[in-house]
């Protein structure tokens, strides 16, 4: 578990970094330096995301699509991603429905009739089932926290800031450059 110091430390780099032009070399630095986290250490319900702007082409397009964060009710049963329909409801999507192959070949820009499609959308990305889990992970010399996708080569690994926020970063096949982004407790 953190030191309240160190959680205090973590969380203003964090914010340091979200805060201006990032490179995957500064998010990699914070990240290493950060505590693990233990699946069972990981508080269930709803976390907010965000993005930590590093360069990487899929910058801009979770959240231009309407990308909420995740859903954590046990470690058997998670929700890797939740968007934000147009009339305010948060609901949870099939990963494999989302175009991922289109991430970083078209403009952010050119996604915004997809946040504003979403309640149209809706029925046809909406899952009911979990689509990942969670499990401890040995990732760059610490063993910490992971959320593995049922269904898409992809590994999400964590580290605490603090008690109520995560690092994160996404571990794809075929991915070259991180993608890092951020969990917010939610409730």
């Amino acid at each position: 578990m953190a030191t309240a110091d160190s959680a205090t430390d973590g969380a203003a780099r964090l914010e340091t970094l979200r805060a201006g032009a990032a490179t995957a070399a500064q998010a990699w630095e914070l990240f290493d330096t950060l505590p693990a986290v233990a699946v069972d250490e990981i508080t269930t319900g709803r976390w907010r995301g965000a993005e930590v702007g590093t360069g990487h082409p899929w910058d801009g397009m979770l959240v231009e699509t309407g990308w909420y964060g995740k859903q954590f009710d046990n470690a058997d049963s998670v929700q890797p991603l939740l968007f934000r329909a147009p009339d305010g409801e948060i609901f949870p999507v099939d990963p494999r429905r989302v175009p991922l192959f289109l991430a970083g070949k078209v403009s952010v820009t050119a996604l915004s009739p997809v946040r504003r499609s979403l309640g149209v959308l809706r029925p046809m990305l909406r899952t009911a089932t979990p689509k990942a889990r969670l499990r401890n992970l040995e990732f760059r010399g610490k063993s910490s926290a992971a959320m593995i996708y049922d269904h898409l080569p992809i590994i999400d690994v964590f580290r605490r800031v603090d008690a109520d926020t995560l690092l994160g970063v996404m571990d794809m096949r075929g991915l070259d450059e991180p993608y890092f982004f951020v969990l917010y407790r939610d409730r």
